[in-house]
């Protein structure tokens, strides 16, 4: 009795190793490659399976998105200047039989590829192509890349320039001339603003200017249109006036003597002491006659101011 306990005891134990051994977690992002006496089967999806024991083994692939790092390596431009250049490079598999059978060390062959490829695409240019022309140069190696390693059962995902580095004195080259071309750029800059400054203030004074030389001859027109109005007021007052005058003489119809008296007064205003000659108008005949006339009326003679009149 103790000794088919001591066998169920041991086939028990045979079972639980046989079960423990054939079981087999592949995660979700993984691949498992079933291989029987070294030979590959089958490919296996994430999950539970069963395998047999001693005779099949999984070998498990990571399909996630790997990253391999290369290391920096000198450069020699087209314009003959070292620099150093590192990437880094983004991969995933697309086929776990190619990247377990056809490459036996993925990391160190793309690295060596990358490394390669880096050198030859910096090679053909120069530096100051390769300093400003790193998302050409990411695009290309990223091309090269993929279609390389495409057999291998991968896919290069993308490929980024970590840096470019020239020598020191080179840099210190570069960063004299940045500074010189900002310097160069400040004084257009402000030359530029004191040419607009100047223009601008030219045409405001033009425009000062103009404005003034407007407002002077509106002024001018104003006071010429008002002195002309002025004067058309003035004579056409003084017609008025005339008429007015020459409508109350004929309405009172005056005598020769009482013209020839009017005429006497204007000659004494006239003749007031101020000037020293006197001038009378050459229609003096008819004065005359009205003089005579009122030295009759008088009785040959002409009154004073003592003598009364009769």
């Amino acid at each position: 009795m103790e000794a088919a306990g001591a066998i169920v005891v041991l086939l028990i134990v045979l079972l639980v190793v046989y079960v423990a051994l054939a079981v087999k977690i592949v995660h979700q992002y993984e691949k498992g490659l079933v291989e029987r006496f070294g030979r590959y089967q089958r490919t296996i999806e994430p999950g539970l399976h069963l395998i047999v024991p001693f005779i099949e083994r999984i070998r498990r692939v990571d399909m996630r998105e790997q990253v391999v790092d290369v290391p920096p390596q000198e450069v020699i431009t087209k314009d003959n200047v070292v620099v150093t250049v590192d990437a880094v490079v983004y991969y995933q598999a697309t086929d776990p039989v190619k990247l377990a059978y056809n490459v036996a060390n993925f990391i160190l062959a793309a690295t060596k590829l990358a490394q390669t490829n880096l050198r030859n695409l910096i090679g053909d240019m120069d530096l100051d192509d390769a300093l400003t022309s790193r998302e050409t140069i990411n695009a290309e190696l990223r091309s090269i890349l993929d279609e390389a390693t495409d057999v291998w059962g991968t896919r290069v995902v993308r490929v980024e320039i970590q840096r470019i580095d020239p020598p020191a004195d080179v840099t210190a080259a570069m960063h004299r001339q940045m500074k010189a071309e900002r310097d160069r750029r400040a004084i257009v800059t402000e030359a530029e603003g004191e040419k607009r400054a100047a223009i601008l203030k030219a045409e405001g004074v033009k425009e000062a200017r103009v404005l003034e030389a407007q407002g002077q001859a509106e002024a001018i027109r104003e006071v010429a249109e008002a002195e002309r109005f002025q004067r058309e007021t003035v004579a056409e007052g003084e017609a008025r006036a005339i008429e007015r005058v020459f409508a109350a003489i004929h309405t009172g119809d005056p005598t020769p003597d009482l013209i020839a008296i009017r005429y006497l007064e204007a000659l004494q205003g006239i003749a007031d002491g101020r000037s020293t000659k006197i001038f009378l108008p050459l229609e003096t005949s008819g004065v005359l006659g009205s003089l005579g006339a009122i030295a009759e009326i008088f009785g040959g003679r002409t009154p004073t101011d003592d003598e009364p009149t009769s």
